[in-house]
């Protein structure tokens, strides 16, 4: 039993699923004209029209597929699934006199959508068209001073419209609406971490059977915590390969053997690091750093997998939103392809296992806390599968390696003593090929400028720099140039995404 939302092109689409789980309820996300056959599949008990940039009066206006609407469970349309839900109804939809984007504040609302909530109700809105005229059956229970129309309801049909984003920070109210839709749609809020972990070791036993499986540790949270569910439940059937392919952070080798091993994890550490750096040496070019690291990974894992096996299957910690990106339904834009173990070319002879592929990061890390994953890994930043080589701007050395793997274990480090580490949400530094001079126990000295990076960030799709106080920075740049000489020039990156991106390569 699911929430299905059909995904008219929102940019706030997948908050719209993060919240409905927040609230213990499994949703997942269609294109908007995905089969009715498609949306049957998922059992759904609701079922939610998205917003978009279109309008209903656009002559490839997105609609649903034929039969949605007559499905016999509430309907909750959102800004333009508002409109459309009126539109087709009977109603009428106009444009505006002015477009409505931000916070307004809702002048009146009542009815079943705002059951339980009093005070001042901030809603975000993002607009250009507005229902003007009803469709039979239908009251309006909500409005601004703006927009007249701000939500409906047809409590007879279970059909109910905001022109609002519920799923928003910036409405805080908004979550209880979800919830009295969630209420309407009588759903079960079973989905606890608890339940997840119990579905997915009965999928993965009913998949694998008796069959050996093959996983890929990167030390991230995702193929980690997919090395502790999968240990309990084939055990020793699986083998995990952790590949140190030399481009690390100062100890994290140490760090994955330790977190995993002793939780019953049947771990493989290989030490590639001479064939990674010999491929690498010499090479600047940042594409070619990651293609030439895509075809080192596969090279290892095949020389493991014969090794250890025969595997019948592949296990990797693809996640929904990597589902969403590479068109996991249909009609979704291909907007870029995920191998989630160095590139791994598709003939390769393994039936994937992918237990991860219905969930969110957010979930990913509850899973770990409740498997035993230790914080220091399970709550870790984002970390390339290049590692280092692409905060190595040029060529990579070894000399550079341990240059930038001291550096960044000061900034890290330092980020954690100041507790700023969980308020960002990526930390990183980058060796730059510049020298400059800079005077050093009064002598003349010519050495590296390194750039620190910080990030704050919601979905990665963009981020603010991190306004990391002047005292840690001041405090972290002593300690670099003091505790790793080849440094002598310390600078901040104060760079959003966009224009920039979060890594330098």
């Amino acid at each position: 039993m699911s929430i299905v939302i059909l995904d008219f092109g929102s940019q706030f689409t997948r908050l719209i699923a993060r919240r409905f789980r927040e609230l213990g309820v499994y949703s997942v996300i269609l294109p908007g004209g995905a089969p009715l056959e498609r949306i049957l599949q998922e059992k759904p008990q609701g079922v939610v029209l998205s917003g978009g940039p279109s309008s209903v009066y656009d002559d490839n206006a997105p609609k649903p597929a034929a039969g949605v609407l007559d499905l016999e469970v509430p309907i909750l349309g959102i800004c333009y699934g508002m409109q459309y839900l009126a539109h087709t109804a009977g109603g009428e939809v106009k444009r505006a006199g002015k477009r409505e984007y931000g916070k307004a504040e809702l002048s009146k609302y009542s009815g079943r959508l705002f059951a339980g909530v009093s005070g001042e109700f901030i809603a975000w809105m993002s607009h250009s068209d507005s229902v003007i005229t009803l469709p039979e059956g239908y009251d309006v229970v909500a409005e601004t001073i703006d927009t007249p129309v701000t939500a409906i309801e047809n409590n007879e049909t279970r059909r109910y419209g905001v022109q609002f984003h519920p799923e928003v920070v910036h409405t805080p109210k908004g979550t209880q609406v979800l919830l009295n839709f969630l209420e309407v749609c009588g759903v079960a809020r079973d989905w606890t971490p608890e339940h997840i972990v119990e579905e997915l070791i009965a999928d993965v036993r009913a998949k694998v059977g008796s069959g050996k499986v093959l996983l890929g540790i990167s030390g991230g949270v995702d193929s980690s915590t997919l090395a502790l569910l999968l240990a309990k439940a084939v055990g020793e059937q699986l083998t995990a390969v952790f590949i140190d392919h030399g481009l690390l952070r100062l100890g994290e080798r140490d760090q994955v053997e330790q977190a995993l091993r002793p939780l019953g994890v049947n771990l493989v550490v290989v030490d590639a690091s001479e064939e990674f750096l010999g491929a690498l040496d010499g090479v600047s070019d940042p594409e070619q750093k990651r293609k030439i690291i895509g075809r080192e990974f596969i090279r290892a894992f095949e020389r493991e997998a014969r090794k250890y096996g025969p595997f019948e299957f592949l296990a990797q910690g693809t996640l929904y939103p990597d589902v969403i990106e590479s068109a996991g339904g249909e009609g979704a834009a291909n907007i870029k392809s995920h191998h989630n173990v160095g590139g791994l070319p598709e003939d390769l002879a393994f039936k994937l296992v992918e237990p991860f592929r219905t969930l969110f990061k957010d979930e990913v890390r509850e899973i770990a806390a409740l498997l035993g994953l230790p914080d220091h890994i399970r709550l870790r930043h984002p970390f390339p599968g290049p590692g280092l080589a692409i905060r190595i701007l040029g060529a990579i050395t070894r000399e550079k390696i341990d240059i930038l793997q001291r550096v960044d274990d000061i900034f890290i480090s330092g980020l954690r003593e100041y507790d700023l580490y969980n308020h960002t949400a990526q930390a990183l530094a980058v060796l730059t090929p510049i020298q400059s001079v800079g005077v050093m126990g009064d002598e003349r000295t010519y050495s590296y400028t390194v750039a620190l990076r910080a990030v704050t960030s919601a979905d990665f799709m963009t981020a603010e720099w991190a306004q990391l106080p002047y005292e840690f920075l001041a405090t972290i740049s002593n300690r670099i140039v003091n505790h790793v000489h080849e440094i002598n020039r310390v600078v901040y990156d104060i760079t959003s995404k966009p224009p920039a991106t979060i890594e330098w390569e």
